[in-house]
């Protein structure tokens, strides 16, 4: 008796264990799954690009010139480039429950729902796969920020933590639009909403304009707002602005994880 008593958290350990491995597994199978559409479809990826290249070129070199949003001794486009980063994986992130729809509709999803992935696996892949798609606008900004003049850190933790950002900001807008895809089940009303809330978020972030030149009704809702820790982690990892990482980093965390719970609770409803 005793034996089997002491057997218990060694086998209970290796339960979690295997699961933890099988979690990470379908992931990252989910995340090549992703590299490989967008391998194929290259002419999507230049087409995403062109938003973040007008934000640069047009709005930030233009308002750095007249000089019109105060950021100290920051130029307005180095202030404004870690912004449009966060504002290109919110822009593809949001759109993701369409794509679960679309599985949906075409039997994709039901055919996942009936293999023994756990279903936050399956929303978790989906989430990331979002952050490696926003990933590849990363490079196109900052490779076009530094053709502008924009001095950013070429410190590789501090890049590694620019990823970090990206994943999981992406990973939240994407499991924020799977929630809105389970509650409306439709692909007309899940991209007016995503629409709707779409530049909402962004401009009640402080991604455009520091905070403080919000009125105060503006601040609080900044202050709510996940996409604004994103900004701020990214400012602070990039340009060497004053960041609170560890809270923006936490925040981005528990969000994303909040999220990702919800998402897979809502995704039998979806299936159905």
């Amino acid at each position: 008796m005793s034996a089997r008593l002491d057997a218990l958290p060694l086998a209970s350990a290796d339960t979690w264990g295997a699961s933890l491995r099988m979690l990470f597994a379908r992931v990252g199978a989910m995340c090549l799954v992703e590299l490989q559409k967008m391998r194929r479809d290259k002419a999507e990826l230049l087409f995403r690009c062109v938003q973040p290249a007008l934000w640069l070129l047009v709005f930030g070199v233009t308002f750095t010139k007249i000089k019109a949003i105060p950021t100290g001794d920051v130029p307005y486009l180095d202030y404004l480039t870690p912004g449009v980063i966060a504002q290109s994986a919110l822009f593809i992130s949001i759109f993701y429950g369409i794509q679960i729809i679309w599985d949906r509709d075409a039997g994709i999803l039901a055919k996942l729902m009936v293999t023994p992935t756990p279903r936050a696996a399956l929303v978790t892949g989906k989430a990331f796969a979002a952050g490696m798609r926003a990933l590849s606008q990363v490079v196109v900004v900052m490779v076009l920020s530094a053709l502008l003049g924009v001095t950013l850190t070429h410190n590789p933790l501090r890049l590694l933590g620019v990823v970090a950002a990206v994943l999981l900001g992406s990973a939240f807008f994407c499991c924020l639009s799977i929630i809105i895809a389970g509650l409306v089940l439709s692909r007309d009303r899940m991209m007016g909403i995503g629409q709707a809330i779409m530049m909402p978020l962004f401009f009640a972030s402080n991604a455009l304009y520091p905070v403080a030149l919000m009125p105060g009704w503006l601040q609080a809702i900044n202050h709510a707002n996940p996409l604004s820790y994103q900004v701020e982690a990214l400012r602070g990892l990039l340009i060497g602005s004053p960041a609170r990482l560890w809270l923006d980093f936490g925040v981005l965390i528990a969000s994303a994880a909040v999220a990702i719970g919800v998402a897979s609770a809502l995704l039998n409803r979806l299936a159905k």
